[in-house]
Parts: structure tokens; C-alpha cells; sequence
């Protein structure tokens, strides 16, 4: 089998084989490690119960987050939903409170899957174990899901960056809405071709996407973000579904994100010296956490006049 690199790779191989982007994935990682497919399956399969805990942990046993900036937010928003006056629905309201629960489980030293990264861990989780959910789709289902997210992580890996301290939040959540936005229409039955439809649509549309957290922590604003992120990966996944498709293909559209990256000024990727973090708030919580926790290392605040110096 041929190696993948890139979104027209992983459609060649699917339409060769005449199967899923999810299944095709998966015996391409088989072969790549040389393993019996059932046990590469297995391996994945260890990754979604982690997913499942980590998404029941943060709703029934909410905790407050390292930097104590977030913690509860996933419960509160399930209390919403179960009352039944959430206008987004019963499945966004879901999987954003399932993206908030996971990242609030990793922000308070919890067991996550990095699905890319730690920053952007509640997107795929969100949107698929919120749309399995809806649509009482089996464990079997949902691996190839994640298989097919991981193929177009694997693609976005290899052409651009997932590190949000090389390509800003763009690499990281939007790396991770792309991956959602495949994994659910795998998980409907939806072609290939719209998988990667979905994830172009997904991706294009988190250009530019400045990665400034709070005190140099995974919390602020990368929580709401995950939330937010979610319900764009659902709604990627259903133009796709429908017969939209994106204008730039894919595979253009990750060679863009890396350029922007590139361009990108230090200050807006992941150095908390700039953007939110350099707010009069964002900048008064960082003192705060740093003076409360002198383990944790916060970037000097930057103030006023001193923005536009800094780099």
C-alpha cells in the first residue's frame, strides 16, 4: 500500500481498496507498523475509552483547572441541555459540553488523548461521541470514525505543523475541528470524498487562528474555544453530507495553514505575549496565578505601550 501524504493520497487508497477513508486508514497504519490490523484496531480502540472517561469525568466530577480559570463549565451547560432550554439542540449542546469536560480533565492534570494536541483535546471527542450518541452507533463505528480523523491529522502532520508554538491555535484546534468534521461524516456512512470535504470546509475557515493562552496555560481561551470548535466541525460535516463542497482543495488549504504559521508573529503563538493574554484582565490573572503558584511559568505580562515591542 502506499504511503500517505497527502488528502488525494488518502482518496486514491480508499478507491482502490473500494472502502471507507476510516478502514483504508486503518490497514495503511497497519501495514506502515507491520502489525495485524486487529491489533492497530485495538490500540484505537484503547484511545476512545479514553475519550469516553475523560468526557464523563469532566461533566459528573467537575474540577478546577491547575490555573484555576476553568472548572465546571461542561456541567453547567449539561444542566442547560437536560432542561431542555439549550437553543443549539440536544447533539451541539452535547458535544460542547463534552469538548469543555475534556478540556477541563486535561487542564486539572487529567487522562486525555491528544486529538492532535492537549490544547485542542475536547473538539474530536465532542463531535463524535456527542453524534454516536445521537445515533446509537456502536464502538465499531465509532474506530473507524477516529481512524478517518486520524488520516487527515496524519496529512496535516506531515505538510504543515500541529504545534501551536509553530503554526499558532490554526495548527491545534484547527487541525482538530478538520479531524472532527471527517470522523463524523465516517460515522454517518458519508463517502470519502465527503470526509475530505468536510475537513477542508473545516479547516479553511480556522486560518489565521492566533493561539494567546492566559498566563501561558492550556485554559484560557482554549476551553471555550474547544467548545466553540465543535459545533463547526458538526456543521462541516453536514455541508459536506449535503453536497457542498470547498472551493480550495484540501491539500492547498494545508499548505496555506503553514504558510499564515510561518508568517505569524511569536507573540500570537502559544508566548502568551499577545492577544488575549496581554489584556488588562489577561494580564492581571497571569500575576495573579504566577504570585498563587510559583511553580507554574507565566511570560512577563505586557503592558500598554509595550505591545507593539514585544515579539
Amino acid at each position: 500500500m502506499a504511503l500517505i501524504n497527502s488528502a488525494r493520497d488518502l482518496l486514491e487508497l480508499a478507491r482502490a481498496h473500494n472502502t471507507s477513508l476510516g478502514k483504508v486508514v486503518a490497514l495503511a497504519e497497519a501495514e506502515s507498523q507491520q502489525r495485524a490490523l486487529d491489533d492497530v484496531v485495538e490500540q484505537m480502540a484503547v484511545s476512545l475509552e479514553v475519550m469516553k472517561s475523560a468526557a464523563a469525568q469532566g461533566i459528573l466530577h467537575p474540577r478546577r483547572s491547575v490555573g484555576g480559570l476553568i472548572g465546571g463549565e461542561a456541567s453547567m451547560l449539561t444542566e442547560l441541555r437536560d432542561s431542555g432550554k439549550a437553543i443549539s439542540g440536544a447533539v451541539m449542546s452535547r458535544a460542547m459540553a463534552i469538548a469543555l469536560a475534556v478540556s477541563e480533565v486535561n487542564a486539572s492534570m487529567g487522562k486525555i488523548v491528544a486529538a492532535p494536541t492537549a490544547g485542542a483535546c475536547g473538539i474530536l471527542p465532542g463531535a463524535l461521541l456527542a453524534a454516536a450518541e445521537a445515533l446509537d452507533a456502536p464502538d465499531t463505528k465509532m474506530l473507524d470514525a477516529l481512524f478517518a480523523a486520524s488520516g487527515i491529522g496524519l496529512v496535516i502532520a506531515k505538510n504543515a505543523t500541529l504545534s501551536g508554538a509553530e503554526g499558532g491555535c490554526q495548527a491545534e484546534c484547527g487541525a482538530a475541528t478538520s479531524m472532527a468534521a471527517a470522523a463524523c461524516v465516517e460515522l454517518l456512512d458519508g463517502t470519502p470524498e465527503q470526509c475530505v470535504e468536510a475537513a477542508a470546509l473545516a479547516l479553511k475557515n480556522e486560518l489565521g487562528l492566533v493561539c494567546d493562552p492566559i498566563a501561558g496555560l492550556v485554559e484560557v481561551p482554549c476551553a471555550k474555544r474547544n467548545a466553540v470548535k465543535v459545533v463547526e466541525a458538526i456543521a462541516c460535516a453536514d455541508m459536506a453530507r449535503a453536497g457542498i463542497k470547498s472551493v480550495i482543495p484540501f491539500d492547498e488549504i494545508v499548505d496555506a495553514m503553514y504558510k499564515i504559521g510561518r508568517e505569524m508573529p511569536v507573540t500570537l503563538k502559544e508566548t502568551a505575549l499577545g492577544g488575549l493574554a496581554v489584556t488588562p484582565t489577561g494580564s492581571r490573572l497571569a500575576l495573579e496565578i504566577h504570585d498563587a503558584q510559583p511553580s507554574v511559568e507565566c511570560p512577563p505580562p505586557v503592558f500598554g505601550e509595550n505591545k507593539q515591542g514585544a515579539r
